[in-house]
């Protein structure tokens, strides 16, 4: 008999897609039986992220008051909305993915409270009986591992595994068509926006970089969010395809898996790009571990200093005057790292040290 399992992930799209592979291991059952319906809790930020997510049937968006930024108002109102979507599912059983900064325990009081019998997630507080499956961060699990892997941990240490020939890497499905959209002929994209300042490169270096890539023969795309339109308009200057504002996820994931290679920040269209097997130069500021939130399974660029001051700060607005994490990346530095992508050099598998030369750190060998 098939059952609904509930599979939260309450934060930004990049960590709903993160959290695929767990997702599929919660779908594909346990011990032999039936596939599960997984029904996803995700925040307003990920809930697109979670509907071309393989083994969804469902998602229920929510903005949890301890999560999302700006954070809503924790009335009785709000908190009834989550209590009755929930009862309304009749879920047995919840499997609650987190950060390592997060706490999955807010939650599970909501969960239990909502009649869900079963839970299970990460927590360095004791838990008491708020969780049935309690993994403990650093102990149970070393924090320094790809977010997809944490994730999948939680997934397992609840009785889920990877069906026979999944190979854990990112996936998504329900993508549209974007052949129309980008036309003819091999392109590569650049997607210079992000969702915190922390994040981003600014605009002019992006636009030096298109201006230097489409004089080195290559055709660019440009893609950004509806609010980002002055942006790309900005970045893809003259001569580049402006797609800013045209491309919801499952459109974006089309352009994505077309085109060659990808340039952007530690924002979600890296983890789309991964998903869809396409390689990543990516610039990422350390505020939150490279091997913990860097494209996972697929070749990948890192540009950025790993021991700028703001390293693992989880900023949002970057806490040292003049951005120094990104600031001595150069236009060509970007051109050069798209060059050895290109010729198929460098891959973030599973080596995870990281070489340091010409202010970049680089990640090499396959997985």
């Amino acid at each position: 008999m098939r059952r609904r399992v509930l599979v939260a992930r309450l934060d930004s799209a990049g960590d709903v897609l993160l959290a695929g592979p767990a997702v599929r291991a919660v779908a594909a059952g346990d011990h032999g039986d039936a596939p599960n319906d997984v029904v996803m809790l995700c925040g307003p930020q990920g809930a697109a992220a979670a509907r071309i997510l393989p083994g969804v049937v469902d998602v229920i968006t929510w903005a949890a008051p301890w999560t999302v930024d700006p954070a809503p108002a924790p009335t009785a109102e709000h908190m009834a909305e989550l209590h009755d979507a929930v009862v309304a599912l009749d879920v047995d059983e919840a499997v609650i993915l987190t950060s390592f900064h997060q706490s999955p325990l807010p939650l599970a009081l909501q969960l239990r409270l909502a009649g869900v019998r079963r839970i299970a997630g990460a927590s360095v507080d004791y838990a008491g009986s708020l969780l049935d499956v309690r993994l403990k961060p650093g102990e149970d699990f070393p924090e320094d591992q790809p977010e997809a892997e944490r994730a999948l941990g939680i997934a397992e240490a609840a009785g889920y595994a990877l069906p026979s020939g999944d190979d854990g890497r990112l996936q998504v499905t329900r993508l549209e068509d974007a052949s129309d959209l980008v036309g003819a002929g091999p392109y590569g994209a650049v997607h210079p926006g992000a969702a915190v300042p922390a994040r981003a490169w600014p605009p002019l270096p992006h636009a030096a970089a298109v201006e230097l890539l489409t004089a080195a023969g290559f055709r660019v795309v440009v893609t950004g969010g509806p609010g980002e339109t002055e942006l790309t308009s900005t970045v893809a200057g003259p001569e580049a395809l402006d797609l800013g504002g045209r491309t919801a996820l499952p459109l974006l994931g089309s352009v994505l898996a077309g085109a060659s290679g990808v340039i952007t920040g530690n924002t979600g269209p890296a983890h789309l790009a991964a998903a869809v097997g396409t390689p990543v130069v990516c610039l990422f500021p350390p505020v939150v571990p490279a091997v913990r939130g860097a494209p996972y399974r697929v070749p990948v660029e890192l540009l950025g200093d790993q021991d700028a001051a703001c390293a693992l700060s989880r900023a949002r607005i970057c806490p040292v005057q003049g951005h120094p994490c990104l600031s001595d990346v150069s236009p060509e530095n970007v051109v050069d790292a798209v060059l050895r992508l290109s010729s198929g050099v460098s891959s973030l598998g599973s080596r995870r040290t990281i070489g340091r030369t010409d202010g970049r750190r680089t990640v090499r060998g396959d997985r």
